[in-house]
C-alpha cells in the first residue's frame, strides 16, 4: 500500500507536451498515482489522440487538448474549457520545450526567440492563468520541467541554455510569489536519457555514448521511469512545505567534476 501523502487520486495534472518522450513518462507516474491526467500538444490531434489512447491503455483517466502554450488567448480559452470538462487543474507540468541545436555566431534571431518563446515565455503563459484559479481555490502544484543546461553550458545549445538557465530563476520567483497562496512551484532538472530521440547516438562506440557513460556516476543513461518519483513527490502532499527547487534527476552528473575511478 502506498503512503497517502503520495496518493494522487481525486487530483487532476495538466502535463503540456505530454504526448510522448519525457512528458509522458512523468504524465504515467502520475497517473499510476491515481491523478486524471490532460495532455497538451500543438502539433496535431492525431498525434494527441494517439496518446490519450496510450494512457487510457495504461488504465489512467486521460484527456487531450491541443493548443500554443504561448498564445495567451489560447491557453485562456484551452484552461476554461478544461476546467469545465474534466475539472478543476490542481497540478501544472509545465514540460512543453523545444531545443534548436545552432552555434550563438549562426543563430539566426528569429530562431533564438523560437526557443527562449516556447521554453520560457510558454511558462509564464501557461502558468497564470492556472495558477490565479489554484489561488482561488486555497493551493497547487506547479512543475517546470528545466535541465542540466538550467546550470551548465554546451556547444550549439546557447539559446535552449539561456531559456533553461531563465527558467530556474522563474521557478524561483514564481515560488517566492505564491508560496503565501499555498502553490508550491518546483523543477525537475532530467539529465540524459534513453530515449526515442537519442536512440542513434546510445550505440557502443559513439563518442558521445561513451562520454556520458564515462560522464555520469551512475554510469548510465536514465531510464525516462527514472523521473516518475520527482514527478510524484513535487504533485503530493509529501513536498507541501517544499518550494523554489529544482530537483535534479542526472545519474549525479552535477554533482561531480568527474567519474570516480577517472583520475
Amino acid at each position: 500500500m502506498s503512503h497517502p501523502m503520495f496518493d494522487l487520486k481525486g487530483k487532476t495534472a495538466l502535463i503540456t507536451g505530454g504526448t510522448h518522450g519525457l512528458g509522458m513518462a512523468m504524465a504515467m507516474g502520475l497517473g499510476e498515482a491515481g491523478a486524471t491526467l490532460v495532455v497538451n500538444g500543438s502539433s496535431s490531434d492525431a498525434k494527441i489522440q494517439a496518446a490519450v489512447e496510450q494512457y487510457r491503455e495504461a488504465g489512467h483517466q486521460a484527456h487531450g487538448y491541443r493548443f500554443d502554450v504561448t498564445n495567451e488567448a489560447e491557453v485562456e480559452a484551452a484552461v476554461d474549457r478544461i476546467e469545465a470538462e474534466v475539472g478543476a487543474i490542481d497540478i501544472l507540468v509545465n514540460n512543453a520545450g523545444i531545443i534548436k541545436r545552432i552555434p550563438l555566431l549562426e543563430m539566426p534571431l528569429s530562431e533564438w526567440e523560437d526557443v527562449i518563446r516556447i521554453d520560457l515565455t510558454g511558462v509564464f503563459v501557461m502558468s497564470r492563468p492556472v495558477v490565479k484559479r489554484m489561488i482561488t481555490r486555497g493551493g497547487g502544484k506547479v512543475i517546470n520541467i528545466c535541465s542540466m543546461m538550467s546550470e551548465l553550458g554546451r556547444d550549439a545549445v546557447g539559446a535552449y541554455a539561456a531559456a533553461k538557465g531563465g527558467l530556474k530563476m522563474l521557478t524561483r520567483n514564481m515560488a517566492t510569489e505564491w508560496a503565501r497562496h499555498n502553490v508550491q512551484v518546483n523543477g525537475i532538472g532530467p539529465g540524459y536519457f534513453a530515449t526515442s530521440q537519442t536512440a542513434p547516438i546510445r550505440v557502443d562506440g559513439h563518442p558521445f555514448n561513451d562520454f556520458i557513460i564515462q560522464r555520469t556516476p551512475a554510469g548510465k543513461w536514465g531510464d525516462p521511469d527514472d523521473l516518475k518519483g520527482a514527478a510524484i513527490f513535487l504533485a503530493s502532499a509529501a513536498s507541501d512545505f517544499v518550494t523554489g527547487q529544482i530537483v535534479y534527476v542526472d545519474g549525479g552528473i552535477l554533482a561531480t567534476i568527474g567519474k570516480p575511478g577517472n583520475e
